[in-house]
C-alpha cells in the first residue's frame, strides 16, 4: 500500500505522523512511503533519515496526496485541502469533527473521504491509546508552561509554582482527572505545587491520588465545589474530555469573578471546544489574552512544542493501526479491529460515528465487524 506523510502547515505545528523508524517498519513489509520534502525537519528528522528508512521524498504536498492511499497528518486538512482529497482515500488526523462545521462534514461525506481520528480510537477497555500518548506529554508541558505564566514577565502575579523556604507554593486546581490531569498532578507535586483535583468520577480521583506519594486533596466536580476551588486557584488547568464529543462548559464568565486578579486559566480542552465559556483557541504567536482580569491560555496543539518526543510517542501508539491498514487494506482492517472501527468518523460517504451524526443530524451507519 502507498502511505503518505505531509508537512503540516498549521501555525506552530512541528510534528510529523511517523518517525523514520515507523517508516522503516512499513517499508520492510513491502509498502511504499512518500514523505513531503522537509516534512520531518522541525521534529528533528531530515529527509536523508527518511530516505535511509526506505521512504521516497517528494517535493510537494500535492504529489504526496496523489500517490497515497493512506495520508497521515496531524491537524485536519483545511476546507480547500479537502477539495483535492481523492474518493476512498484514508486520511488519519486529529479531526475533532464534533466541533467542526456542518459544511466541512458534508464536504468529507460528498468526497467519500475516509477519516480516522487519533482522538477517538478506543480499545475494548475504554482506553484511547493515541490520545493518551499525547495527553501524557500535554499534562507535563502544561505544568511547565503554567509555571511560567504565573511569573510577572508573562502576565502573572509573580508566584513561584513550587514555593521556596518560608514561601508557600502556588495553588494549582486541575479540573478533570483523566490522563492529562493525572500527569499534570504527578509533575506538579514533584516540583512542590499545592494541587487540588476535581472530577465527577470518584474512581478517577482515586487514580489521581495514587499518582503521588502523599494524598492530594480531591473533590467531586459539582458546580458549588468548582466555584469554591476557583476562589483559591492561582492556576486553573482545564483537562476535561469526552471522547469524540464537545467538551461541556463548566466554568462560565460569571464564575471568573470568584478568581483572584491575574490568576491563570489553561484550557487544554480547547481542541474539543473548551470547558470555559471565555475560552477561544490561541497559538504561540499570541498565546494568552485577558478576560475580566483573568489570563487565558488556550493553545490546542501543546505537544507540538516537544515535537521530537511527541512524534516518537505518536508513532509508538499509532503504528500498529497504520501497519494493519497497510497490510490488510482499510476495508478489512476496520472490520477486524474494533478500536479502529471506533476511531473512524466517515467511511465510503457515510458518517459512522454516532455522536457526530447526532450533532449534525445526518444519517448514522454502523460498520459491520467480522
Amino acid at each position: 500500500m502507498d502511505v503518505g506523510l505531509v508537512k503540516d502547515r498549521r501555525p506552530f505545528e512541528h510534528r510529523i505522523g511517523l518517525t523514520p523508524g515507523g517508516v522503516r517498519v512499513l517499508s520492510e513489509r513491502g509498502h511504499r512511503v512518500y514523505v513531503e520534502n522537509d516534512a520531518g525537519l522541525e521534529a528533528g528528522f531530515p529527509n536523508e533519515v527518511y530516505r535511509n528508512a526506505g521512504a521516497t521524498v517528494v517535493y510537494s504536498d500535492e504529489e504526496v496526496r496523489l500517490r497515497s492511499q493512506v495520508l497521515i497528518r496531524l491537524s485536519p486538512p483545511t476546507p480547500e485541502e479537502c477539495r483535492v482529497l481523492q474518493p476512498g482515500q484514508v486520511v488519519i488526523a486529529a479531526w475533532h469533527l464534533a466541533v467542526a462545521s456542518a459544511d466541512y462534514l458534508w464536504r468529507l461525506l460528498e468526497g467519500r473521504v475516509t477519516t480516522v481520528g487519533y482522538e477517538i480510537i478506543e480499545d475494548d477497555r475504554g482506553r484511547a491509546p493515541v490520545l493518551e500518548a499525547m495527553s501524557e506529554i500535554a499534562g507535563r508541558l502544561a505544568v511547565t508552561i503554567g509555571a511560567g505564566l504565573l511569573l510577572n514577565e508573562f502576565g502573572g502575579k509573580g508566584l513561584l509554582i513550587g514555593g521556596a523556604p518560608g514561601i508557600p507554593p502556588a495553588s494549582l486546581v486541575i479540573l478533570g482527572a483523566g490522563t492529562v490531569g493525572c500527569e499534570a498532578t504527578k509533575f506538579a507535586r514533584a516540583i512542590g505545587a499545592h494541587v487540588v483535583v476535581l472530577d465527577r468520577d470518584i474512581d478517577a480521583l482515586r487514580r489521581a491520588q495514587s499518582m503521588t506519594a502523599d494524598e492530594i486533596p480531591t473533590m467531586i466536580a459539582t458546580k458549588p465545589r468548582i466555584e469554591r476551588a476557583l476562589a483559591f486557584a492561582d492556576l486553573l488547568l482545564c483537562a476535561v474530555a469526552v471522547h469524540g464529543e464537545r467538551t461541556p462548559v463548566l466554568v462560565t464568565r460569571d464564575m471568573l469573578k470568584l478568581m483572584k486578579p491575574r490568576s491563570v486559566i489553561m484550557d487544554l480542552s480547547i481542541d474539543q471546544g473548551g470547558c470555559c465559556e471565555t475560552s477561544r483557541p490561541t497559538d504561540f504567536s499570541n498565546p494568552t489574552y485577558e478576560v475580566d482580569g483573568i489570563i487565558h491560555f488556550c493553545v490546542p496543539n501543546l505537544p507540538s512544542t516537544a515535537s521530537r518526543a511527541s512524534t516518537r510517542s505518536l508513532t509508538n501508539a499509532m503504528l500498529p493501526f497504520v501497519q494493519e491498514i497497510a497490510d490488510k487494506g482499510f476495508d478489512r482492517a476496520v472490520r477486524d479491529n474494533r478500536a479502529l472501527r471506533r476511531g473512524t468518523y466517515t467511511y465510503d460517504g457515510r458518517c459512522v460515528r454516532e455522536g457526530v451524526a447526532k450533532i449534525f443530524d445526518v444519517p448514522y451507519h454502523e460498520i459491520d465487524g467480522s
